[in-house]
């Protein structure tokens, strides 16, 4: 297998993150703009008067450069050993789905069971892939 594959779902989280980021300041600004917020609100992270539906982005953002450093040092190790397996590729672009599914509840009508659902699933998921990089280890 071409070990450039596992750097595809790599390029589609962070492609995930920066949209994520986007909404940030678009959910600010149109707040500010409703005079819903202030900047103020914003001088030391965000204020108690920060509505929910503006917050949630800034989250959603916070969760994408959280454990998914896990995942990308998985990949990358999986790719500098030369370890790089179907499994390891399928595996990875589940995590990236799951992480998609995880930001578009969140970021939508953030059920929070729906969201607590695909985050445990891609952690489930993460979990597996680093067991399988470990146990492929010794065999590099």
């Amino acid at each position: 297998m071409n070990p450039t594959a596992i750097l595809w779902p790599v390029g589609a989280l962070a492609i995930l993150t920066f949209a994520v980021l986007l909404v940030v300041p678009y959910r600010r600004f149109r707040a500010a703009f409703a005079r819903q917020v202030r900047a103020e609100d914003f001088r030391y992270g965000e204020s108690a008067r920060v509505p929910g539906e503006v917050s949630i982005p800034n989250r959603n953002y916070m969760n994408l450069l959280e454990s998914p450093n896990l995942f990308y040092v998985a990949c990358i190790v999986f790719y500098v050993t030369d370890l790089v397996d179907s499994q390891a590729v399928a595996m990875a672009w589940v995590y990236v789905a799951l992480r998609v599914a995880h930001s578009v509840v969140h970021l939508t009508y953030n059920k929070v069971m729906h969201r607590m659902m695909a985050f445990a699933a891609s952690i489930t998921v993460l979990l597996v892939m680093w067991i399988h990089l470990l146990l492929a280890l010794p065999a590099a």
